[in-house]
């Protein structure tokens, strides 16, 4: 479910808005001001609905706070606005924003713009980098780091780890990730299984115990 934060500072449109965006199975907050916005956790967010004239912090400065930060510069932002002119809604996209909507606007059309938004944000989850504090795997890349330093590893290692990650809290068995890992026709014994995981578990130090032995059934990510 899409988690959307509307920074909007008058009631009965965030009313409106919040009612028809539930409707269609978003999850909805709302802050009546940028200020109010910024004590929120804002990396949760996959959008932001912005109006631009609110008092004292404005929709275009809230967004350039917004693109400094490293946790919500790539989290799409639409402005939703009755500044109409030409030269607003140049600003408006120089400040980072995604679309701009001028009020009043209809509520299809405000549904099918954000709903373009996210569709081209999105990102298949086996395809999506993958992150624990400063572990991080760089799927495009195939690369794993470990606090800014690129850590050495196999293929199967590295395979090994976005296995586990990707479907952290979930037990594999030596079974399924001999299947996953080692899907060519080779002799592999469980033993090799273990000796790939500690190796693993050194390079990716001080993580290595995340990756947790369930004795009788296999390994996981504990994240």
């Amino acid at each position: 479910m899409y988690k959307i934060l509307i920074v909007e500072d008058e009631t009965d449109i965030c009313e409106i808005l919040k009612f028809n965006l539930e409707n269609e199975e978003y999850e909805v907050s709302i802050a009546y001001s940028a200020e109010e916005a910024l004590t929120l956790n804002l990396s949760q967010f996959d959008l932001f609905l912005v109006d631009v004239m609110m008092d004292k912090m404005s929709g275009f400065e809230f967004a350039e706070i917004l693109r400094e930060k490293n946790e919500t510069k790539n989290i799409p932002l639409i402005f939703l606005t009755a500044k109409s002119s030409e030269q607003d809604m140049l600003a408006g996209f120089d400040k980072g924003a995604d679309d701009y909507i001028n009020k009043p606007f209809s509520i299809r059309i405000l549904l099918a713009r954000i709903q373009a938004v996210l569709q081209r944000y999105s990102v298949d989850p086996q395809d999506a980098d993958l992150c624990f504090d400063s572990l991080r795997i760089y799927f495009e890349q195939k690369k794993v780091v470990v606090e800014e330093k690129e850590i050495d590893l196999t293929k199967k290692e590295y395979e090994m780890l976005l296995l586990l990650m990707r479907h952290s809290g979930k037990v594999f068995s030596r079974e399924e990730i001999l299947h996953h890992v080692w899907s060519d026709l080779v002799c592999v014994t469980d033993r090799t299984i273990d000796v790939h995981i500690n190796r693993l578990r050194k390079k990716i130090a001080p993580y290595g115990d995340k990756i947790v032995t369930r004795s009788g059934y296999g390994y996981c990510f504990e994240s």
